[in-house]
C-alpha cells in the first residue's frame, strides 16, 4: 500500500513564496513517477508538475513554469519525498494540492496517476 502525505500549504500574500512536500511510503516501484495536481473551487483538476525516478526528467505546466521548482529525495529506498517550491505566487494559484504517483508517460493526466494524496490548501491573497 502507498501512502502520500502532503505538506507545507498555507495562507501567502501575492508575490510570496510556499514549499510543499510530500511524503510517500510504502511499496514505489522503480519506474514510478512523482508529481502534483491542484485544484480550483469550481474547476477540474490540472496538472501542475512532475518529476521521473532519477530526477533527470522535469515537466511543468505552462501556467508555472518559471515560477515552480519540482525536485525529490529518493536516497531513502523505503521512503521518498517530492517537493514543490512555489514562488511569485498568484492569486490564480489558489487551489488544492495533491501529490501524485505513477508511471512517467501519463503523469500528466489524472487517469494516468495511480496514487493521490489527501490534499493540502494552497491560498494566495490579492
Amino acid at each position: 500500500q502507498v501512502r502520500l502525505v502532503e505538506s507545507g500549504g498555507g495562507l501567502v500574500q501575492t508575490g510570496g513564496s510556499l514549499r510543499l512536500s510530500c511524503a510517500a511510503s510504502g511499496r514505489i516501484f522503480s519506474s514510478a513517477a512523482m508529481g502534483w495536481f491542484r485544484q480550483a473551487p469550481g474547476k477540474e483538476r490540472e496538472f501542475v508538475a512532475a518529476i521521473s525516478w532519477s530526477g533527470e526528467s522535469i515537466y511543468y505546466a505552462d501556467s508555472v513554469k518559471g515560477r515552480f521548482t519540482i525536485s525529490r529525495d529518493s536516497r531513502d529506498s523505503a521512503q521518498n519525498t517530492v517537493y514543490l517550491q512555489m514562488n511569485s505566487l498568484k492569486p490564480e494559484d489558489t487551489a488544492v494540492y495533491y501529490c501524485t504517483a505513477g508511471g512517467w508517460v501519463n503523469m500528466a493526466t489524472p487517469d494516468g496517476v495511480d496514487y493521490w494524496g489527501q490534499g493540502t490548501q494552497v491560498t494566495v491573497s490579492s
